[in-house]
This record gives C-alpha cells, structure tokens and sequence, in this order.
C-alpha cells in the first residue's frame, strides 16, 4: 500500500517525529488468513528503539492471530472541513470548491506480541506519563491498589510495532495562496477549532 502525497503536502521527518511523539490513539490494521483486523489503541512512540508500543485486550483476538507482512498503524492529528467562504479568492473569482485538512502517517512495520506482565506494566506507566502529564492532579499508576493493578494487567497483552517505514501527509492549505490561508486560520480558529487552526499557522511558518 502507497499513500498518496502530493508534494506539496509531503511531510518533513521532523514534522513525522513530532506527530508520532504528541499523537493520542491510532488504528492498528493486521492482514491475516482470516481477513483484515483493526484496532484503535493509544501508543507510546520509543524514538530511541524505533518502535511504537502499546496493548490489546487478552480477549482481543488481533493478538493472537498471525499477521502476515508488516503491521499498519494510521495515525492522525488534527482535521477539519475546509469552507470556501473562508477564501479571499472566493471575492476575487469565485473559483473555489470545499476541501478537507487533515495530519496523517501510515506507520508500517513487525508487530510483536510481548505476553509478559512486566513489559506491559512498563508500557502503562509510559501512556499513563505522557498522558497525565501537565494536569493540576495527575494520576499515577501507584494510586491504584496493587492487587488490582495486577489483574488488570493479566487482562491485556502488549504489542509493539518496529518500525520500518512511514509514510506521512499534513494537507494543510499549502496550495493556496497566502491571503487564503490567512484566511483558513481565522475560520478554523473562529469556528473553535483552534487545534487545526494551529496546525495550518504552524505548517504556514514554517514554509
């Protein structure tokens, strides 16, 4: 499979590591004798080993059943509708038609089943961290009662996809004029959705 990317809308490797670093959940996609499996599920970016790492649920069969090729992880940042009224072109000529932004990577690599407590504990502080992380009160994975913690621990299986390719695209407005894109930031941020608003501003200051 090959993502479509229009070089304009070609993502940098900076830009990838810090999609891969801040994302929240992703799809995981196995090919298997049984067909496509799929499931969403936050993960933790190991930048040092490559890998992205997270967990399934015991019952979840996905674990369990071989996967044949490499894994697919599709991860996503911001997205939003794109309304031509936002445009400065649309006064000028007229010749605008809705679109849609969005941040994307298609992450490809080994999927690794670790059916062993201690790694999947060392996965749960790493989500629980990069999650609670910057609230007023955050929760540590030692709140919790020990006997407790560790049945819901044999109740999930770890996985870890080791990277070995990524494909990424962040359609941000970066075919349209800069009067347009202006104009883009305002709607989005306006209209509260500050984060796609953000990502056009960031992507537009960095060209």
């Amino acid at each position: 499979m090959i993502m479509y990317v229009p070089a304009h809308f070609a993502a940098t490797d900076a830009d990838v590591a810090d999609l891969l670093r801040h994302h929240g959940a992703a799809d995981l996609v196995t090919q298997t004798d049984d067909g496509l499996l799929a499931t969403f599920l936050p993960f933790v970016h190991d930048e040092t080993a490559g890998t992205l790492r997270g967990h399934l649920a015991r019952n979840n069969d996905q674990w369990r059943t071989p996967a044949r090729g490499d894994a697919l992880v599709i991860v996503r940042g911001p997205d939003a509708y794109i309304s031509p009224s936002w445009y400065a072109s649309k006064r000028e000529h007229g010749r605008v038609v809705p679109t849609w932004n969005y941040v994307t990577a298609h992450v490809y690599g080994e999927l690794v089943v670790h059916d062993d407590p201690a790694w999947v504990e060392e996965v749960v502080r790493a989500l629980t961290s990069k999650h609670e992380a910057g609230r007023e009160q955050p929760w540590s994975v030692d709140d919790a009662p020990a006997a407790y913690l560790a049945g819901q621990l044999r109740a999930i299986v770890g996985v870890e996809v080791r990277i070995r390719r990524v494909e990424a695209k962040f359609k941000l407005s970066q075919n349209r004029p800069p009067a347009d894109i202006t104009g883009v930031v305002d709607g989005l941020a306006s209209s509260g959705d500050e984060a796609s608003a953000a990502a056009v501003r960031d992507q537009q200051n960095r060209s």
